[in-house]
């Protein structure tokens, strides 16, 4: 069977390391199970499925893409990834209409209310997370499509996928669900901070490095674009796993 993913640790996805880093949540500790955890978030529908497929002996003979098709898959993964990480600082407009500008911005530019606000940084977040579902899901069934119709180990490891996305696409939305509440306390954390230097500050027309008032809303944009790309990675990242090891095979085998 070929590997259908590269992560080598589990517990070291980017997003957790990202969120720990910023104190949100507490590292996870390599002791930890993850076939206990697996095991727990597995329906017993998935689970008796999940049994079937890995047991079953495909019967589909060997087709080979051909360059074209592979290069294509990965052309369209790094496009889709491209659009998906391109983001414009939040404005008003932007938010309220939950689409892209073409034209970017800096957070010191922006209204006072989303200095002082989270609510606009939410829904702005949101947004994304549901763009983010609409396009890679689709992307993600093209690519066992394609596996599909490779081999009969392909086709094995593209239905594994299909149980897995299945099975555990609930768990996963409820936990991306929790990364804006967790960027909220980042906000009023840095929030908080600027507030405090400021009234640290002795003279108010001679304020202290780093208490100006874009400068603290800057550092959370930066953090928050940090955070969404991380999400972004952790979401392609069964897709890359199914594409490089086509590639992969493609190659042992041209």
């Amino acid at each position: 069977m070929p590997q259908a993913s590269t992560r080598k640790n589990f517990h070291s996805s980017n997003l957790i390391r990202t969120l720990s880093d910023l104190a949100l949540v507490e590292a996870v500790e390599p002791g930890v199970a993850f076939a206990e955890k697996l095991g727990a978030w597995l329906s017993l529908d998935g689970a008796i499925t999940l049994h079937a497929v890995h047991a079953s002996v495909a019967t589909t003979s060997r087709s080979q893409p051909g360059p074209t098709g592979k290069v294509t898959l990965d052309e369209e993964f790094a496009h889709l990834r491209t659009r998906l990480g391109t983001l414009d600082a939040p404005t008003e407009s932007t938010i309220l209409s939950s689409t892209r500008r073409s034209a970017t911005s800096t957070p010191r530019d922006e209204p006072m209310d989303l200095a002082t606000s989270y609510a606009p940084y939410r829904r702005y977040y949101s947004a994304h997370q549901r763009e983010m579902e609409a396009s890679i899901h689709p992307f993600r069934v093209k690519v066992r499509d394609v596996l599909a119709k490779t081999s009969p180990t392909f086709a094995k490891l593209a239905a594994l996928d299909a149980v897995f996305d299945s099975s555990l696409g609930d768990h996963e939305r409820k936990l991306f669900s929790r990364v804006p509440s967790l960027l909220e306390k980042r906000f009023e954390q840095l929030h908080q901070i600027h507030q405090q230097a400021l009234a640290d500050t002795p003279e108010a027309d001679n304020p202290a490095p780093g208490t100006t008032a874009g400068a603290w809303i800057t550092r959370f944009w930066q953090e928050f674009q940090v955070v969404l790309r991380a999400e972004l990675d952790a979401r392609l990242e069964p897709t890359l796993g199914l594409i490089e090891a086509l590639n992969h095979e493609m190659a042992q085998h041209p």
